[in-house]
Parts: structure tokens; sequence; C-alpha cells
């Protein structure tokens, strides 16, 4: 899977399942400043992450990424 594909996979579920408005998500957003993402967002976008990438989210592994990029660098790490 491509970085390209991984950003547009992680946008679409920003916009779909956690309705976060498009033009909000950018790569230096903060996820919980800026997206206002919260802690229940966080448990579905853990079963979203599970089930688009088939792998499991380890908390402490999370330790750190809080834009989007980071997101995406972290996803990126675990599916090649």
């Amino acid at each position: 899977m491509t970085r390209e594909e991984i950003e547009a996979k992680v946008k679409d579920f920003l916009i779909e399942d956690i309705e976060i408005d498009e033009e909000k998500i950018t790569p230096d957003a903060k996820l919980k400043d800026d997206l206002g993402i919260d802690s229940l967002d966080f448990v579905d976008i853990v079963v979203i992450v599970e089930k688009k990438f088939g792998f499991k989210i380890k908390q402490e592994e999370m330790m750190g990424v809080d834009t989007v990029a980071k997101f995406c660098d972290y996803i990126e790490t675990k599916v090649k």
C-alpha cells in the first residue's frame, strides 16, 4: 500500500465516519486540537483502522502521534 493510498483512506474515514470537515484535514492538523478528535472518536478510529488496514493499534505505540501526518506515518510502518 502506498503512502498516497494510506492518506486517502485516512482522509476518507475521518470525513465519513468521524464527520470532520474535509478542509480541516491537512498533514499538520493536530488530531485533538485542530480536528477535535476526543477519546470516544479514538475508540472508533482504532476499530476502523483495524478493519481497513488489518492490524491492531497498541496504545503505547500511539504516544507522540498528534498530527494527521504522524498518524499516517504510524500506519505506514505497520502495513509494509
